[in-house]
């Protein structure tokens, strides 16, 4: 979850982007919104013509469309292999770097005055990945989740994650992602698990997965467990969303959260969490988180009836499918540009990396998704105060650990990567 902090670069002082007042934060018409009726607050009304069946059918079509960017992805995969075009990306950004005179991350922190390594603080959150199946396939996702992605977490890893989970009394929150993580087996068994275990759990969804078939009972059981719901909507609009996202989730989108507010989520008083989360449309840093907050709820309310709780903002990560994107639109460099002129020294204090551990699909332990996403495994080894190891661990998966407490003072992984979450407020 994001978190705002105070803005000290002196590009995030600038005035706010074209690109963004063309989007998000611009009155919505009538026309932009058009398709979807009003709603009744909080009280289970749904669109005139609520959406039926499945999206994936949506999805595939676009992905197999000639031409898209999902086409030739996978033509380059199929001619590179994974290993090849993870390293193909990753010099991309460095080359883009050595472009602009910026050394690797941690040299760049180092030249800021922060000490080095970056190290693990006390684990308080719990990333849990349960598999990269999805509905959807947006060009922003970072792991690349689509329909004909079948990884996923096995009962075996559900099982350790618990018993670990027990004797990490310092963990407060798991949040589960995926993928859509409610088409993954695994994550109803880790929710009832993480619930009775007394810590607080996010459902990362997608809101079009509540459309799935099976998933009918899905607001209820989030419901009945008391998780918290950090949904993805990237504009208010349905043009900009359904660009990012791919056609039809807009309307699958608020429908979803018409489906959620019925059950009580985002009501006051009602003690369910419902949080959306913006990202940008373009190679640009997401305005203020309050700014884009009230623009959110004025229309949301306005046009469908919808409330929520917070709204947080993210910035594009510059990795797997949207590096792509970045790489053949000609506006990598320019990217990272802003990335490293938008840094800002205030939010590596508070950077996810230090108290989160992400586990993936598999049960490798990274210091976060983005390095998931890179295959970027934590090393292991803890420091002299953490009574870890200072050898790695044998398989650097979450079956060499029974307690999380054991990660604390270890080193923390970075790359060129890193600049996206200290760029402006911060993104995490």
């Amino acid at each position: 979850v994001a978190h705002a902090r105070p803005v000290t670069s002196r590009a995030a002082k600038t005035a706010l982007p074209p690109a963004t007042r063309r989007g998000c934060l611009r009155a919505a018409t009538p026309a932009a919104l058009a398709g979807c009726s009003r709603g009744t607050r909080w009280l289970g009304t749904q669109p005139e013509a609520e959406p039926r069946g499945s999206l994936v059918p949506e999805t595939l079509a676009e992905m197999d469309s000639a031409g898209s960017e999902f086409q030739q992805n996978a033509a380059e995969l199929r001619a590179m292999g994974k290993q090849r075009l993870s390293l193909q990306e990753r010099k991309r950004r460095r080359r883009a770097l050595d472009a602009l005179g910026v050394p690797d991350f941690a040299a760049f922190l180092g030249q800021q005055g922060v000490s080095l390594p970056l190290r693990k603080e006390a684990v308080t959150m719990l990333q849990l990945n349960v598999g990269l199946l999805c509905n959807q396939a947006c060009t922003h996702c970072h792991v690349e989740s689509s329909p004909r992605r079948t990884e996923a977490m096995d009962e075996r890893l559900v099982e350790h994650i618990l018993r670990v989970l027990a004797a990490s009394p310092e963990v407060e929150t798991v949040d589960i992602t995926g993928g859509a993580p409610e088409m993954t087996p695994a994550f109803w068994p880790l929710v009832r698990g993480a619930r009775a275990l007394g810590k607080e759990v996010i459902d990362r969804c997608n809101l079009t997965v509540l459309f799935e078939p099976g998933m009918e009972r899905l607001p209820d059981f989030l419901a009945e467990h008391g998780c918290r719901v950090v949904a993805s909507l990237p504009c208010y609009s349905r043009e900009n969303v359904d660009k990012q996202r791919g056609n039809k989730v807009f309307q699958r989108s608020i429908a979803g959260l018409q489906r959620l507010n019925g059950v009580g989520y985002g009501v006051e008083g009602s003690g369910l969490k419902l949080d959306l989360v913006y990202n940008p449309g373009g190679a640009f840093l997401p305005p203020p988180q309050d700014v884009l907050r009230e623009a959110y709820a004025r229309e949301l309310d306005a046009n469908f009836g919808i409330v929520f709780n917070e709204l947080f903002t993210i910035t594009n990560m510059p990795i797997k499918r949207y590096a792509d994107h970045l790489h053949k639109a000609g506006e990598l460099q320019a990217y990272m540009q802003l990335l490293v002129d938008s840094f800002n020294v205030s939010t590596v204090d508070h950077l996810m990396c230090r108290t989160l551990v992400s586990v993936g699909h598999d049960g490798q332990m990274y210091d976060c998704d983005f390095n998931m996403a890179l295959d970027m495994a934590s090393r292991g080894g803890g420091g002299e105060a953490s009574g870890a190891p200072q050898l790695p661990r044998p398989s650097g998966t979450i079956f060499d650990i029974s307690s999380l407490d054991e990660l604390r003072s270890d080193a923390i992984r970075t790359g060129t990567h890193c600049f996206g979450c200290t760029a402006g407020s911060g993104s995490t």
